[in-house]
């Protein structure tokens, strides 16, 4: 499985050192350390489109609030349905969207 071969030591050591952080403010700055800010708002994108998909809103409305690419909802479509569980343990936690978290709805349409 190629996930397999993705989890070396220094990833192992990665995910040791997200787990010593405390609090979102430690989060944050080792975030900010250790990625580029492309690279966290792209993180961010893709969560908050996971939790779109898990909410059932439609691909444009998903583009139209994200600016996400119909290719990156596609991909997190396919990680959601079918990969490892990350967003699923994730959006688990953190419940579903709340009227205040989610997009305008335009007529309805999810």
């Amino acid at each position: 499985m190629p996930s397999d071969r993705l989890r070396t030591p220094d990833v192992e050591e990665l995910l040791r050192a997200f787990g010593a952080l405390e609090t979102d403010d430690e989060r944050y700055a080792f975030l900010q350390d250790v990625a580029t800010i492309r690279e966290i708002k792209d993180f961010a994108q893709r969560l908050e489109v996971a939790r779109m998909l898990d909410a059932g809103y439609h691909y444009t409305r998903i583009q139209e609030v994200t600016g996400a690419s119909s290719t990156t909802i596609s991909r997190v479509s396919r990680s959601l349905n079918y990969g490892a569980e990350g967003y699923r343990t994730v959006l688990d936690r953190l419940g579903p969207l709340s009227s205040a978290d989610a997009p305008p709805a335009e007529g309805g349409d999810r």
